[in-house]
């Protein structure tokens, strides 16, 4: 996947994972991300889901595929004013639809599906970070669920409650956080893609900024609910 190989993290072991991903999964259930029809609306939804819930994507989504504009030629020859108002729903959408018609531009640059998943992941990585707007986590989202590499997506909900398990200090850099996963777990698209969503539901529903630590399935072993937040988990 890279021309380096991932930097192992102390706290996050491929033992305390793979237990948070069995836990999650027999709490939640599998998730089958991203809820997308197409690879390219995987694209549309990583960059309409930054600082918004995925609800208010679907219905931006929904309002896309009604207005016909689910399509790279389309949202770039859109009036810029029919794009926003289509995606409203999913907030800051005049910068949202700035940010669609970069990634489009460069989805047709690059051949489309067919010609940026014959790219290496890092050479296709270091093309989404070049669009203006895209950052690390909507690249690592896109890499991941429209292409299947095998990149972790570290987001919010990621930091705190491995934060909240005692497994990280949480000041950690999104890169040793990546690598640290991706290192524990080998290439494993399947479990990143999984482990993702996973968190992803519980940082939404349980381990919110006020936790419902009595809901959560990790509470056992969470320094957090135990009041040591600062203290390692078992």
């Amino acid at each position: 996947m890279s021309t380096t190989a991932p930097r192992p993290h102390p706290g996050l072991t491929e033992e305390r994972l793979a237990w948070l991903l069995e836990r999650l999964v027999a709490h939640h259930g599998e998730q089958h991300w991203w809820p997308a029809e197409t690879a390219f609306e995987v694209l549309v939804g990583a960059i309409l889901t930054q600082n918004t819930a995925w609800s208010h994507v679907e219905r931006a989504m929904e309002q896309l595929r009604v207005a016909g504009l689910l399509d790279p030629v389309a949202l770039i020859e859109a009036d810029p004013e029919e794009v926003a108002t289509a995606i409203r729903p999913a907030g800051y959408f005049n910068v949202k639809t700035r940010r669609l018609r970069n990634l489009c531009i460069t989805y047709l640059q690059e051949g489309c599906m067919e010609g940026m998943q014959l790219q290496r992941t890092e050479a296709l990585r270091e093309k989404l970070l070049a669009v203006n707007g895209v950052g690390r986590e909507t690249a690592d989202d896109i890499l991941l669920y429209a292409f299947h590499r095998p990149v972790f997506v570290v987001d919010a909900y990621t930091r705190r409650i491995l934060q909240r398990l005692g497994w990280i200090q949480g000041d950690e850099g999104y890169e040793r956080l990546r690598g640290g996963v991706e290192a524990a777990l080998g290439p494993n698209t399947a479990a990143f893609n999984e482990l993702h969503a996973q968190i992803v539901a519980l940082g939404k529903d349980t381990c919110r900024p006020t936790p419902r630590c009595p809901d959560c399935p990790l509470n056992a072993a969470c320094a957090h609910a135990a009041g040591d937040a600062a203290g390692p988990a078992a």
